[in-house]
C-alpha cells in the first residue's frame, strides 16, 4: 500500500517577504549587511544624532538592560558600523529585529523586523532614492506603482521625508527616509564635505501585511498553524 504522504513545513511569510526584498535589492547591487540586535547607546542614538538630552530619544520606547547595553530601537545602527569599517561609494540594506516597548494592538508589537537601506557617494541625490525605491516597489508588489514624498522629521536625516504610495484606497505612509545628516558621516568617520548619501527604513512586517492582505500585525508572532499555513 501507498505510504503516507510526509507533511512538509513551509516558510513564514515574514521570512518569505525578507528574501523577496532582498532578492530585490541585491539585483540593484546593495549588499545585505547584518548587526547587533544587544546594542550600545553610541550607535542607537549618539551616532545617529540623538544626543543624550534629545526629545527625539522618547519617541522611541527603549528597553535597558542591566549590562548597560539596550536592545535596538531601529536597524539604522548597521550603517554607522558598516561606514566606520568601509570606504564609499556604499549600498546596503540591513535587515532584521528591532524592539520597542510599546502596547500591542493590530498594528504594534513590542518586536517587528525592519529594514534600512543607505547609499552613500559623492553625487548620491534624492532623485536616486526616488528612483530605487518607485522600482522596488514596482517589483515587489509587481504592478505600476505611484509614490508620493511628504517632507518630515527624523534625527538622522536632513531633509528628511516619508514616502507614500498610492493603493487602493487612497495613499499609504511606507517609510521614512531622507538624506544622511553630516553629523551620522562625521560619527561614522566619513567627510560630509565630499559625500552624501540617503538613508531609508521600511517595517516588514507592513510589507508583508500588504502583500497578503493581512489585517493584524499579532498573527505573524503567534506561532498559529492555522495562518501560517496558508501561505
Amino acid at each position: 500500500a501507498p505510504g503516507k504522504k510526509p507533511f512538509s513545513g513551509h516558510l513564514h511569510p515574514l521570512t518569505l517577504v525578507q528574501r523577496k526584498i532582498e532578492e530585490i535589492f541585491q539585483s540593484m547591487g546593495f549588499s545585505v549587511v547584518e548587526g547587533p540586535e544587544m546594542e550600545t547607546e553610541w550607535y542607537n542614538f549618539d551616532a545617529l544624532n540623538i544626543p543624550k538630552d534629545h526629545p527625539a530619544r522618547d519617541i522611541w520606547d527603549t528597553f535597558y538592560l542591566k549590562n548597560g547595553l539596550l536592545l535596538r530601537t531601529h536597524t539604522s545602527p548597521v550603517q554607522v558600523r558598516y561606514m566606520e569599517r568601509n570606504q564609499p561609494p556604499l549600498k546596503i540594506i540591513a535587515p532584521g529585529r528591532i524592539y520597542r516597548h510599546e502596547a500591542t494592538d493590530a498594528s504594534h508589537e513590542t518586536n517587528f523586523y525592519q529594514i534600512e537601506g543607505l547609499m552613500v557617494g559623492k553625487d548620491i541625490s534624492i532623485a536616486n532614492f526616488k528612483a530605487v525605491i518607485q522600482e522596488f516597489f514596482q517589483i515587489f508588489f509587481n504592478k505600476p506603482i505611484e509614490i508620493r514624498m511628504r517632507p518630515s522629521f527624523f534625527p538622522f536625516v536632513e531633509p528628511g521625508f516619508e514616502v507614500d504610495m498610492k493603493g487602493e484606497k487612497g495613499w499609504l505612509e511606507m517609510m521614512g527616509a531622507g538624506m544622511v545628516h553630516p553629523n551620522v558621516l562625521k560619527a561614522a568617520g566619513l567627510n560630509p564635505k565630499f559625500l552624501q548619501g540617503f538613508a531609508f527604513g521600511i517595517g516588514m512586517d507592513r510589507l508583508a501585511m500588504m502583500k497578503y492582505k493581512i489585517n493584524d500585525i499579532r498573527l505573524f508572532y503567534s506561532g498559529d498553524l492555522r495562518f501560517l499555513n496558508q501561505f
